[in-house]
């Protein structure tokens, strides 16, 4: 059995954090979902290790995150939040709060639920990540359109030394042909820099078929995937509970997993996208 890694998975407690994104949510997603709630799932899908992932922009959900990692075997580390508006708040919580915390892996903020499309590139914000490359700390952007993707290729050419992960393949479109292509380049674009990794992850809810999506919808995603960024830095996540949106958390592995088995890759490959290349990123 191959060691696989989880490297997508949100908890949340309206107990613990504020998760604004989720106040006029009428779905499933609005009501608390703890790491009890994930465990037996991920033992159903054979899921052996998991990263929990911020899901709000504040330190209450962070250290909620790392509390529940400290106490819970499999959990392998964290990706919280930081201040990053903020140079100087954001150096000082990483120096006194989080440097010495072995959990905390990476950062992320719900940059697409900012008013501008071009948040990142606020000199505040650059200058933050900035440190959060000096530090060798990762970071993680979560991009839902075209110009969230275009801010960050000049991101990554002002910063070619902070490593970044592009969660849910930056919302790849499979309906629209056009956008699919113009997709693809913006892909290539990042791949070109080494330091940009790719997470296979969010492509059920990203179909926008939910319940219907299956193998046919996402394999051209993936394939491109692992075309444009190379079986070393590709890995996945199953993006739970947001996932359940789109079906089970096991059905979501299988139908990854299907793909991966239909490319005729590897061993070394898929031990690399399954497991070795998040244990990379992560600094595991």
């Amino acid at each position: 059995m191959k060691k696989i890694i989880d490297t997508h998975v949100h908890i949340w407690d309206f107990n613990a954090a504020e998760y604004s994104w989720l106040k006029n949510d009428t779905s499933i997603l609005n009501k608390t979902y703890t790491i009890k709630d994930f465990l037996p799932v991920k033992e159903a899908a054979e899921i052996d290790y998991g990263i929990l992932v911020q899901a709000a922009n504040n330190f209450e959900d962070t250290d909620y995150m790392l509390q529940t990692t400290a106490v819970t075997p499999g959990i392998s580390g964290v990706t919280g939040w930081l201040p990053l508006e903020s140079p100087d708040a954001t150096a000082t919580a990483w120096e006194n709060k989080y440097s010495q915390n072995p959990y905390f892996k990476a950062v992320r903020h719900l940059m697409h639920d900012e008013p501008a499309n071009d948040w990142i590139l606020q000199p505040e914000v650059v200058e933050s990540l900035n440190y959060l490359a000096n530090n060798s700390i990762p970071y993680e952007i979560v991009a839902t359109k075209p110009a969230h993707m275009y801010s960050t290729l000049t991101l990554i050419e002002k910063l070619p030394h902070l490593k970044i992960v592009l969660d849910h393949l930056s919302q790849p479109p499979m309906q629209d042909a056009r956008a699919f292509n113009e997709w693809q380049h913006i892909m290539k674009a990042a791949a070109s820099h080494n330091n940009i990794y790719a997470k296979i992850s969010g492509l059920g809810t990203a179909s926008k078929k939910f319940d219907s999506w299956n193998e046919t919808d996402i394999t051209p995603c993936i394939e491109n995937a692992i075309s444009i960024f190379g079986t070393e830095r590709c890995f996945l996540g199953g993006d739970w509970p947001v996932s359940l949106l789109a079906g089970s958390y096991e059905t979501t592995w299988k139908k990854y997993q299907s793909v991966l088995n239909s490319l005729q890759l590897s061993e070394e490959a898929l031990d690399n996208i399954y497991y070795n290349n998040a244990a990379a990123f992560y600094n595991l």
